[in-house]
């Protein structure tokens, strides 16, 4: 009788405090944007399908509208889905959501450097760090011609393929990772330098691994997965192997450090960390400044990496839209000079193809998460401080409305009826607002000015028939990540 007393008193508090919790949540809910209930600890992972959170989340705006709330776990999430929401909750209310929500994976960063901070110093951080990207020429002409420089080494490393297939992955993704190099740390590397390769290696599978199915429960369910093993695991190492190089390359310029004459952005980081020695809340130390060179080096590296070697899949896919850019370039630029950010003007088909990739890839489709910093009243609901934000891209890239075919690839979504480019607001690839990347202007002169120099110089060559070229995204879910193929290219002339 006592054994059967305390089973009946566990099931009773068992059922009690699942009351209580049902009962909170419903109190809770009652001022948030409709969704799904959710259940106790899972939230409504039941709603979604790991393998493709971005396509759940359009299947719940369709059911519940522009803004909705959903749990990941016991996170409460409000996704805003469509032009007009993102471009609220991005411009309109863009110091009520500036906040940056959790990505437990990157933990080793939180509060710290330029993308995952979320502590009191990343305003000052991001403002810092723009002005000081900008004297080195961020979307000026000191960065056209250090691409200009890194096009040369990229065509010559190009042409020694002979026509032979190669794995794109890090001979393209070089030329980028050079420019940003150059820019934190005044420093070049060779095609085939193993520490260059070692550290593409690891932004590449850093890449894919957040946007696998376990990396997205892990980020929602981390106080439980974390002692587990699993790809978490490799994850944190590479952060921690990317950061060590960030840091050693901040240790050599210290010792060398001359604070009127600052080499690079590493130099006026590591000037100003001097100049706050003496503050009571330094905002920079050492480790912080590795952090934010880390920062900067892989989102300057990957992301336009990853774009150009998609772009190069696409462009063998549609071998009519290659022909067409060819016969763009022969016109404007001609067989020898290099490209020049001018051309651009000259060249609308170019630059509705760099968009069209842009907008067909949906390299980051539901944004990197922002948080409320304050309780806000949005179209009528209240959103409490500390909720995640989900401004979803995908949801303005593929809007049937602005852009008719949404799921094929066609240049002319940017060009108007006269051949003439044309710009659309709804063209977020680098998001908006308080959060916008940082280095957008750098990527987007980067893409026209790369691909134009392949293109100038080299026909592109499939290894399979056009037709046959899958271009579904091997996984989705923090980026959509690009099959595995070789291609060849041959000298135009």
């Amino acid at each position: 009788m006592a054994a059967l007393g305390i089973t009946i008193a566990l099931l009773v508090w068992v059922a009690t405090l699942l009351l209580i919790s049902i009962l909170k949540q419903i109190y809770s809910s009652w001022k948030l944007p409709p969704g799904p209930f959710p259940l106790p600890i899972i939230g409504n992972l039941l709603q979604l399908d790991l393998k493709n959170i971005p396509k759940s989340l359009t299947r719940l705006a369709e059911q519940y509208g522009p803004v909705f709330t959903v749990y990941l776990g016991s996170r409460r999430v409000v996704v805003m889905h469509g032009y007009k929401a993102v471009r609220e909750v991005l411009l309109q209310h863009k110091n009520e959501f500036s906040g940056r929500g959790d990505i437990p994976v990157f933990h080793a960063h939180k509060d710290r450097g330029v993308i995952f901070n979320n502590g009191p110093t990343w305003k000052d951080i991001r403002r810092f760090s723009l002005s000081t990207l900008r004297d080195y020429g961020m979307g000026k002409q000191g960065n056209e011609q250090r691409i200009q420089r890194e096009a040369h080494f990229l065509l010559e490393e190009l042409g020694k393929t002979q026509g032979q297939p190669f794995d794109p992955t890090f001979l393209i993704g070089a030329a980028p990772c050079n420019v940003i190099c150059d820019i934190l740390f005044r420093k070049h590397f060779s095609y085939n330098d193993k520490t260059c390769q070692r550290l593409m290696y690891m932004f590449n599978e850093n890449f894919y691994l957040l946007s696998t199915p376990w990396i997205q429960l892990y980020n929602n369910f981390s106080h439980y997965l974390r002692y587990l093993p699993g790809s978490h695991r490799r994850i944190m190492k590479n952060v921690s192997e990317i950061k060590q190089f960030a840091l050693e390359q901040a240790k050599e310029h210290h010792m060398s450090l001359d604070p009127n004459c600052p080499r690079d952005f590493t130099d006026c980081l590591l000037t100003e960390m001097e100049k706050e020695k003496q503050s009571a809340e330094p905002m920079y130390t050492l480790d912080d400044v590795a952090v934010t060179l880390a920062d900067l080096f892989f989102a300057g590296t990957e992301t336009t990496s990853t774009t150009l070697r998609y772009g190069l899949l696409i462009l063998m896919k549609y071998p009519e839209i290659e022909e067409k850019l060819h016969e763009e370039i022969d016109k404007v630029i001609g067989p020898s000079r290099i490209p020049a950010v001018k051309d651009r003007l000259e060249m609308p088909y170019m630059d509705a193809v760099v968009h069209e990739i842009q907008r067909f890839i949906n390299l980051v489709p539901s944004n990197l998460p922002h948080e409320a910093t304050r309780d806000t009243m949005f179209r009528g609901y209240v959103i409490p401080k500390g909720t995640v934000v989900i401004p979803t891209l995908d949801s303005l890239l593929y809007d049937e409305q602005e852009f008719p075919d949404p799921e094929k690839f066609k240049p002319e979504h940017f060009l108007n009826k006269d051949g003439k480019f044309k710009y659309s607001d709804y063209f977020k690839a680098f998001s908006a607002g308080k959060r916008v990347c940082v280095g957008e202007g750098l990527a987007r002169m980067e893409l026209f000015l790369f691909l134009s120099a392949i293109l100038q110089h080299f026909n592109l060559k499939s290894l399979v028939d056009p037709k046959d070229i899958d271009l579904n995204p091997i996984t989705i879910g923090f980026g959509s990540i690009p099959p595995h193929y070789k291609l060849c290219v041959t000298p135009r002339s």
